[in-house]
């Protein structure tokens, strides 16, 4: 797996700028196989990013970009849905840092100790440790809060019928003309028939 590594000990109060290439195969296992075809070959993913040092700690601001085959929740069509996510990262040195709560966590001392970062729990401040962070773990967290919660292939998707199926967007189905009785009728005329 990719380890997308910065080097802190270059890095000086002038913004410096990094890119990153994402590859599908390092992002595609971090998603839920239900989100993404598979059998698509998807495009690398990008993150732009400068950093900086502001005092002891270091501020990294940048992009992710790139763009993903989804399926619509409404209408169950693929379609190519594109990934903007802007950060902003403040990271803390460890030696620095008075109570680190995320040191006392078995997962946050993994960071610290694999990759030179511990990430906190809103993805906008963290700790580093040593001469080179490596950016993987923070990547995928990006990509999975750029996954939409409910894709659509276009806002006004009309989806697909509920009672005979037909896709709204390619064909005017019957049930539109014909009153549709509710499955809940039954019950409304059993309380309408008690007195």
């Amino acid at each position: 797996m990719a380890e997308f590594a910065l080097p802190v000990e270059r890095l000086r109060d002038d913004p410096e700028r990094f890119e990153y290439e994402i590859p599908a195969a390092h992002w595609l296992a971090r998603v839920e196989a239900s989100d993404l075809d598979r059998e698509e070959a998807p495009a690398p993913l990008r993150v732009e990013l400068e950093a900086r040092r502001v005092g002891t700690d270091l501020l990294l601001e940048g992009t992710l970009t790139g763009e993903v085959g989804l399926e619509c929740s409404r209408c169950a069509r693929r379609y190519a849905h594109a990934l903007r996510e802007p950060f902003r990262l403040v990271l803390e040195p460890v030696e620095g840092a008075g109570s680190v709560e995320a040191l006392d966590e078995p997962e946050g001392r993994r960071g610290l100790r694999e990759n030179g970062l511990c990430l906190g729990e809103d993805l906008e401040a963290g700790w580093f440790r040593g001469p080179v962070i490596r950016l993987g773990e923070f990547f995928g967290e990006l990509i999975a809060l750029a996954m939409p919660i409910q894709p659509l292939c276009r806002e006004d998707c009309p989806g697909i019928c509920p009672h005979c199926g037909a896709d709204r967007a390619e064909e005017r189905c019957a049930c539109e003309d014909e009153k549709v009785e509710s499955p809940f009728a039954v019950l409304r005329r059993l309380k309408e028939s008690k007195p």
